[in-house]
């Protein structure tokens, strides 16, 4: 029988790319992921498609498996031979229970391995501005547990000793906030002690007060602070004014609905969450491949064709995904010539290592394909174009009228993606900034999900466009949009978005 592992993975302080590369390489091979609830859930992308995914999180009121559940959990995966991968919060063996856990593997004689993490206890502060040690301010640090186990009859924190240390960083202190400050400042902790409370620490959703030992709880307060939360104290807390950069991102803190393909957002996703933004992945279309009897014969006779035409990037993944589970490869091609509409469907084309002979002209769309192809002698030549079920016919019709002779074949269609309704309605609560679509497609299907929602939850939001088809589809739902990109690609668009926000 197969042996099983263990590997506790400390998944960071929340920001997705904090995550290390080992970790990421153990997530992509594991059979089982048991995961909390601070961990990234963007991480569980990295499993494989058959791999059993368990949360066991706890939050304040809920706990889902006990520790010892866990601990049993664990062992029970590993002894039927699974790799498992524990994937906490931070950093396994500061405060997140990982020696727990491994004491537990090895008394079972079970193989584990430890792989750390970045701890919120550094992270946080650092997203937040603030340097946890600097020469001019302090040379001591201590990181405490905000909250002791429950079963402890007293305190093991030496409150007279911390308020010798120039910068205390308390982790899950929210709760026990009040506490802690009467200790310090008993303990002869300076009221005028700066502090600094940070919520939700590298995600977009940070918050952060400032405040004073003898003020921080009516500012915690005030600002409805709760956990998870982190607490500084000392004199490094005045260097965020000089040097917060997080919460300065041109997008910091908007909330962005994306309505591609979830397949297609994670580049869009990761180019916004980049400047800052809460992303939203509401996927309203799904790409529902259409191979049948027409397409194996195109692609049984592809060295016939002078040209090939992609005007999309599904297109093209579709097409020599098909041909490669055909046992073929790109020698059927001949002497074929490839034209593409943009530059995503040339970036697409080119990790299938071909390079396009034509690309459109100016603005990525039929036209400036059609354009392009107006310097071109195409008079009797045979264009396959293969292109999603439902799409604008322009392109066809007009090398039609220069002679072509032109093979239109459908590989895949749109479908509305209907499972995201429930979650677009939750979406919409949070009172979101923005909504960007990426194609008709994504339009169309989004106001057939939106059917039956009050038109208020829209009143507010501003809608992004791709490009001026899109736009079109738009105003067609009766909604100008408020931005569109110039250069319609996804940079192109991100770019729009971000001048819209810094006007």
């Amino acid at each position: 029988m197969k042996k099983g592992k263990v590997y506790l993975i400390g998944a960071g302080p929340g920001d997705p790319g904090l995550i290390t590369l080992k970790a990421k390489k153990v997530l992509e091979e594991a059979d089982v992921v048991i995961y909390d609830y601070l961990a990234n859930k963007r991480f569980l992308d990295f499993c494989k498609k058959d791999a059993e995914k368990i949360y066991v999180g706890k939050k304040e009121g809920t706990h889902t498996l006990s520790q010892e559940e866990i601990n049993c959990l664990l062992i029970e995966k590993a002894k039927e031979g699974k790799i498992v991968a524990r994937l906490k919060g931070g950093d396994p063996f500061l405060f997140g229970r990982g020696g727990e856990e491994a004491e537990e593997l090895a008394k079972e004689d079970i193989s584990f391995e430890i792989i750390p993490g970045i701890t919120s206890a550094i992270a946080v502060p650092a997203y937040a501005g603030i340097p946890v040690t600097h020469r001019d301010y302090t040379s001591t640090l201590a990181i405490i547990t905000g909250h002791e186990a429950e079963d402890k009859e007293e305190s093991k924190i030496n409150f007279s000793a911390l308020s010798q240390i120039e910068t205390l960083v308390f982790l899950m202190g929210v709760k026990n906030l009040p506490n802690i400050i009467e200790k310090l400042i008993k303990n002869g902790k300076s009221p005028d002690t700066p502090v600094a409370v940070i919520q939700w620490g590298t995600l977009p959703q940070q918050k952060t007060v400032l405040g004073s030992l003898k003020n921080i709880i009516d500012e915690v307060k005030k600002k409805n602070i709760q956990a998870p939360a982190i607490i500084v104290i000392g004199e490094v807390v005045k260097l965020r004014d000089k040097i917060n950069w997080f919460e300065k991102k041109p997008l910091f803190g908007k909330k962005i609905i994306i309505t591609r393909t979830r397949e297609q957002a994670s580049k869009l996703v990761e180019k916004l969450e980049e400047l800052g933004a809460l992303c939203y992945e509401i996927p309203t279309i799904k790409i529902q491949p259409i191979i049948n009897q027409e397409f194996y014969e195109v692609l049984e006779n592809l060295s016939q064709y002078h040209w090939i035409i992609f005007t999309s990037q599904n297109s093209i993944k579709i097409f020599f995904q098909e041909l490669w589970n055909l046992g073929k490869d790109l020698r059927v091609l001949g002497s074929s010539k490839i034209a593409v509409i943009g530059k995503a469907t040339q970036k697409t084309l080119e990790e299938f290592k071909i390079k396009p002979d034509l690309i459109a002209k100016d603005e990525f769309t039929q036209e400036g394909l059609i354009s392009a192809f107006s310097e071109i002698e195409i008079k009797n030549k045979l264009i396959l174009l293969p292109r999603a079920k439902i799409a604008r016919d322009i392109l066809p019709e007009k090398l039609k009228e220069k002679g072509a002779n032109i093979k239109v074949l459908p590989i895949y269609e749109t479908q509305i993606c209907y499972e995201s309704k429930e979650e677009l309605i939750r979406v919409l609560e949070e009172k979101p900034d923005m909504i960007i679509f990426t194609s008709s497609s994504t339009v169309k299907n989004f106001f057939k999900l939106f059917e039956g929602i009050k038109k208020d939850s829209l009143k507010n939001l501003a809608f992004a466009s791709i490009g001026p088809v899109t736009s079109q589809t738009l105003k067609e739902f009766g909604f100008e949009p408020h931005i569109e990109a110039k250069e319609y690609t996804i940079e192109g668009l991100v770019e729009a978005i971000k001048n819209f926000y810094e006007k």
